[in-house]
Order: C-alpha cells, then structure tokens, then sequence
C-alpha cells in the first residue's frame, strides 16, 4: 500500500496540539483499513523520523485517527512547522 494513501491528513484539535509539545506526538487521520505497522512504516517513509509506538482510534463519525509519538530524538513540533501545522 502507497504511504500517501495511508496517511491521509493531520487531524489538528486543541488535544493534538498540546501532544505535539507535551508528548512529542502527531495525529493523523488515516485509511480505516491500514494497520498499526502499515501507519508507522509510511510515516517512518514519508518523513524519514523514528516512531516510537503508533495507538490508534475509531472517531464517534467513523474516522480512524492514529495519535504516532516519536522518538526522543526527533521533534514533533519540527515535523508540525514543516507541515504547515503552525
């Protein structure tokens, strides 16, 4: 499966937002079909980090968000500006 139909955008809400400098984690809406492995091998691809653990989530209108930390070494508020997040 494409990394880019994998992870399909940032799902940006002020919970995430905090992750981002508390937790040094990102959140993406991504495929409902995708796995836990398939959603950090496209991010690790996409934007060449180390991830930490991937925990995933089924929204109430039936999104799958995928809430990816990373490793101490990088930095998810890096990753967010490049994005556009900021």
């Amino acid at each position: 499966m494409d990394s880019y139909s994998i992870i399909e955008k940032p799902h940006l809400t002020e919970k995430s937002m905090n992750a981002i400098d508390k937790n040094n984690e990102l959140t993406f809406k991504v495929r409902r079909t995708a796995s836990k492995a398939q959603i950090k091998n496209a991010f690790e691809e996409l934007y060449e980090v180390k991830v930490e653990r991937v925990n995933t989530q089924i929204t109430s209108k039936g999104e799958k968000v995928a809430y990816i930390k990373l490793e101490a070494e990088h930095s998810a508020e890096d990753i967010a500006v490049k994005m556009g997040v900021f």
